[in-house]
């Protein structure tokens, strides 16, 4: 669900294209976006954008399909990110899409670091406490707990 729906009950077009970056990104790793809840990666978007930062994409692929064709997974995978970016502004609308996925040549764009994150159980949050201190910081998001007076 895109998280300006989800947050806000705001719906577009857009929102169908989340959708479809997260379906594709499931379809490519064999894996459902729930499996990721309670991980270190929070969602599989999370994970996708670990492995892309860390220049390990093709780990993403189910290792069950065919060998030959892991540079078009790798392509999904781009158009995956780039249809599950936060901000519906930097969201393709589903004709780039197809654009996008029928097209084997050109330079897509550079999908930006997403900054939801969930965290499923408050033991998350007290294991990000670091050394006492009332803030922490995962994938450059600030979480601060805040005490009334």
């Amino acid at each position: 669900m895109a998280p300006e729906y989800a947050m806000e009950g705001i719906f577009s077009e857009k929102s169908d294209v989340y959708s479809f970056g997260v379906l594709i990104l499931e379809i490519v790793s064999g894996r459902k976006n729930i499996s990721f809840r309670g991980s270190e990666h929070g969602s599989l978007i999370g994970y996708a954008w670990y492995l892309w930062s860390q220049g390990k994409t093709k780990e993403m692929i189910d290792p069950t399909l065919d060998s030959r064709d892991v540079a078009e997974a790798m392509r999904c995978i781009h158009v995956g990110m780039l249809c599950t970016q936060d901000s519906v502004i930097h969201r393709p609308n589903m004709g780039s899409v197809l654009l996008m996925l029928e097209s084997r040549t050109g330079q897509l764009p550079r999908p930006r670091q997403p900054t939801f994150h969930s965290f499923l159980y408050s033991g998350e949050i007290d294991e990000l406490n670091l050394d006492g201190q009332d803030v922490a910081t995962v994938n450059d998001v600030t979480f601060t707990t805040i005490v009334g007076r």
